[in-house]
């Protein structure tokens, strides 16, 4: 039985039986170590980070008495749901975001990530709810997530949107016209628009 530790675009957690490719947390414990089970928070910390599925060799049990360990599909997902990549075991892709990130956004210096973290906290929740931005999908970057009037989560590249599973891309379409509901916060955005690459999953290759 898998453990609900598989975050959606829309920042949900769910229990999903595919592999992610990124790992990362919410700041903090948000599960019962003794049912292996989420609790109602979903998060302890405004810093939401994504991570390496392994780093200097460290082993630890999921879902023990640590912090709540969570998994994404890719760090398309990841920036959808409104994590950035952590400074430790992604030190390089952490701070291109920020460098990114403040290029994009015009801000006259560099923030700390602790303000950094507080500005995407504003941006990805409206109350304990997911906030979508109605934004025009022509002016989108690529690695922009959207959700669908369908409720399909769709992945911005090029000319095509690529229609997202847990475990990688199953399609690809015309990229959609008009205001659409985007999931991915501005401040990362503003990054994707300022040439920070993320990682995409292997199938995304594939289409």
């Amino acid at each position: 039985m898998p453990l609900q530790n598989r975050v959606l675009p829309d920042g949900s957690i769910v229990a999903d039986p595919s592999r992610g490719t990124l790992m990362g947390n919410r700041g903090g414990r948000i599960h019962d170590p003794a049912t292996r089970t989420l609790g109602r928070s979903r998060w302890t910390s405004q810093a939401w980070i994504c991570c390496e599925l392994a780093f200097k060799d460290r082993l630890r049990p999921v879902f023990g008495s640590g912090y709540t360990e969570l998994f994404f599909c890719d760090e398309v997902t990841a920036l959808a749901a409104g994590h950035r990549p952590c400074v430790e075991c992604r030190r390089k892709d952490a701070h291109a975001y920020r460098d990114a990130a403040v290029r994009g956004l015009g801000l006259g210096e560099t923030p700390l990530f602790p303000l950094l973290d507080r500005r995407l906290h504003a941006e990805r929740l409206d109350g304990r709810a997911k906030r979508i931005h109605a934004l025009a999908a022509e002016a989108l970057p690529d690695g922009a997530m959207l959700r669908d009037r369908a409720g399909r989560f769709l992945a911005l590249t090029g000319d095509r949107a690529l229609v997202w599973s847990p475990a990688g891309y199953v399609g690809a379409e015309p990229r959609p016209s008009g205001n659409v509901d985007v999931l991915t916060p501005p401040t990362t955005l503003a990054a994707l628009g300022a040439n920070f690459r993320p990682r995409w999953h292997p199938s995304a290759a594939a289409l």
